[in-house]
């Protein structure tokens, strides 16, 4: 058990550290909106900001839906480290363990995010990533008003920075021409997919069926 520990402990503290530190770089080194290629032109890093949920999707603008956003992203953590270590003492595989662990560390990524960027860095209300309308939050930015999001306490914004852009082929039924997967999105984000993904792919040997 305490190896089984140690595995999964080592793999969400990298995966949380790999996160923040390519954030906060992007943060401090990058302008909002600014990109450069990583491999050709196909895959690019773009810094954004993003005030919603994962891969850049929106939940809406009042104070009360970032706050039930963020609160629930606690709970869901809370209740994903007790059902892992539930499913430890039950002598669960180390891969399954692994699979939750993904999860855990991607959320987890991004709450912190919600919790502290608003503290740890400068916040400017007319950056055009704090910019939200319908927020009621009204200041001058010098060319007209604007509504500015909320901020403080689980009211951060998540930093978004890898983008593909590949295009499907034009051959391809409905899809053809479009972008192939249009979002941006961070470390956390691609570590709470892949858990995803490898829990619905492995669920056979997760989750066998007793006779």
């Amino acid at each position: 058990m305490k190896k089984k520990i140690l595995i999964i402990s080592l793999l969400v503290l990298a995966i949380l550290l790999a996160d923040q530190l390519v954030k906060i770089y992007v943060k401090l080194n990058f302008s909002y909106g600014e990109s450069f290629p990583l491999i050709g032109d196909w895959f690019v890093a773009e810094y954004i900001e993003n005030q919603g949920m994962a891969f850049g999707t929106s939940f809406g603008s009042k104070a009360w839906h970032k706050l039930a956003l963020s609160l629930f992203r606690v709970a869901a953590i809370s209740g994903l480290c007790y059902y892992w270590i539930k499913q430890l003492k039950q002598g669960a595989s180390v891969e399954y363990l692994i699979a939750l662990g993904l999860v855990f560390a991607g959320a987890t990524g991004n709450l912190i995010d919600s919790m502290f960027y608003d503290f740890a860095f400068d916040y400017d209300p007319c950056a055009y990533g704090n910019i939200l309308e319908g927020s009621g939050n009204i200041v001058d930015c010098g060319w007209g008003e604007q509504e500015t999001k909320n901020t403080g306490f689980l009211f951060g914004n998540v930093v978004d920075m890898f983008k593909f852009h590949a295009t499907w082929p034009t051959w391809v039924p409905w899809l053809g021409g479009g972008s192939v997967f249009p979002a941006i999105w961070n470390i956390a984000d691609a570590s709470i997919t892949s858990g995803v993904i490898l829990i619905f792919i492995r669920q056979k040997k997760y989750f066998p069926k007793k006779d």
